[in-house]
Formats: structure tokens, sequence, C-alpha cells
């Protein structure tokens, strides 16, 4: 009888501890579930909140001023379109004239689209000197009228110093040569750091929702078909001091514009 009850009281014994066991694990488990929904809850909620506050804080976007083309619905619209490839004749009937066409213009050979500005591109706009035609050239000297054209040969002597000889210039040293180098490699450094500026804020940096659309379309040997042009006369006089860092005349029209 002795050895009865205590069998019955070890099997008791085991039963409880087997459901604390049991118990024990679910409650992990559950415990373990819930940590993650939570953490995902939580992390959903920050991204809510940034979002909220960048929109608050900025006026127009939930991303920081960041604005991928995904998020934009003329640039997504454009993307499955395909690209446009135009000849600069082409180029010129989107100038805005036209209410029912887009406004482009051509920065060193890539369209972009700028009907988001057509206050400033449009007629009687500020910049529309640059809608329907690829003005790389006055983007580099700031001669936004006279330089209306893609043709950058000599453009890099906008930032050279003016104390640097010419190629014309007779009986230059080699000292005046090499200096002469040197300043030229700067220079054409600057036009592709100038270009490339133009270009972000023309693929919609800086919030403008201007995009690119395509590429300009030139036949074979165009450009040694064009009369080479001498620097205009507001960039000889803008060229820098010697030793002077050169400046962006653009720089001003980009954070405008």
């Amino acid at each position: 009888m002795a050895d009865q009850n205590a069998r019955q009281r070890k099997s008791k014994a085991s039963d409880s501890n087997g459901g604390v066991g049991k118990m024990s694990n679910e409650a992990k488990y559950v415990k373990e579930q819930f940590s993650v929904l939570d953490a995902l809850r939580i992390i959903g909620g920050l991204v809510v909140l940034n979002c909220l506050l960048s929109y608050f804080i900025t006026g127009d976007s939930v991303l920081w001023g960041w604005r991928p083309w995904f998020t934009r619905p003329t640039v997504v619209m454009r993307y499955f379109q395909g690209p446009v490839y135009l000849t600069d004749t082409e180029l010129k009937v989107y100038d805005g004239r036209d209410p029912k066409k887009p406004i482009y213009l051509a920065l060193n050979g890539t369209i972009y689209d700028v009907t988001a500005g057509r206050r400033l591109y449009g007629p009687g706009g500020s910049y529309n000197v640059f809608a329907g035609i690829d003005a790389t050239r006055g983007f580099i000297t700031g001669c936004f009228v006279e330089d209306r054209t893609p043709d950058l040969r000599g453009a890099e002597w906008t930032y050279v110093p003016a104390d640097v000889p010419g190629f014309e210039v007779e009986g230059v040293t080699a000292a005046q040569k090499s200096y002469r180098e040197l300043e030229l490699r700067k220079a054409r450094r600057q036009v592709q750091m100038t270009i490339e500026g133009w270009g972000k804020m023309f693929q919609g940096g800086g919030g403008k929702d201007y995009f690119e659309v395509g590429k300009v379309k030139r036949e074979e040997g165009w450009l040694e078909k064009l009369p080479r042009r001498k620097l205009c006369e507001q960039a000889q006089k803008q060229r820098p001091k010697p030793k002077s860092a050169a400046n962006d005349p653009g720089a001003a029209y980009r954070a405008r514009g």
C-alpha cells in the first residue's frame, strides 16, 4: 500500500513537472512572437513619424528632400513611354509656346523636361532663353543670350586666370606654356563640374520636378561644321584674377531655377 501511494505521488509530480515545462515553452514562444511584432510596430511607427516630420518641415517631401524618380508620377509615366530622341531643330518646338506640349531643354546632348517650371521656362519667363535648345556653352560662360549653343570649344577659358596667355599670343616662354597647360586642365575639370551641377538640378535635385527624357540626335562631325566662337565679353571680363578660385557663373541661376 505504501509503495502504491509512493508511485502515485511520483506520477503526479512527474505530470506536474511536465505541465510546467510545457507551459514554460508555450510562454517563451508567445513572448518571442510578441517581441517580434512589438519591434515591427515600433519601427513602423518611427518610419511614419519620420515621414510626417519631414513633410511638416520641408512642406513637400516625406523623405527629407530626397525625391527618387519612382515617387514622381510624371517621371514614372515617362519611364514606361521610353526615351525621346530629337534633332536640334525638332527640339525647338518644345520651347513652351505650345501649351499642349511639354517644355524641354538640352544640356550637353541630354534632354530634360522642365514643364514643372513653366512659369520660369515658358514664354515671358526668366529662363525661357534655355527652352527648346541646347545652350550648354551659355551654362558655362554665363552668356545665356550670345552662347545658346552646345559648342563648348574654348568655353573653359571662362575659368582660366586672366594672366594666362592665349594661344594667339606670340613669344610665350616655356614657363608660361606650362602654366597655361596647368590652368587649362583645371578649367576643363571646372567645366565638367559645372555641367554636372546643372545636370543634377535638371534631374530633380533640390526638390525641382524636372527629369531626363532623352537625347539630342546629331550627325557625325556636327561640331566641326560650326564656326569657332570667341569667349563672350561677359565671360572674358569675369575671368578669375591670377591664382584666385574660378567662380561658377551659373550657380546663382541654379539656386533660383
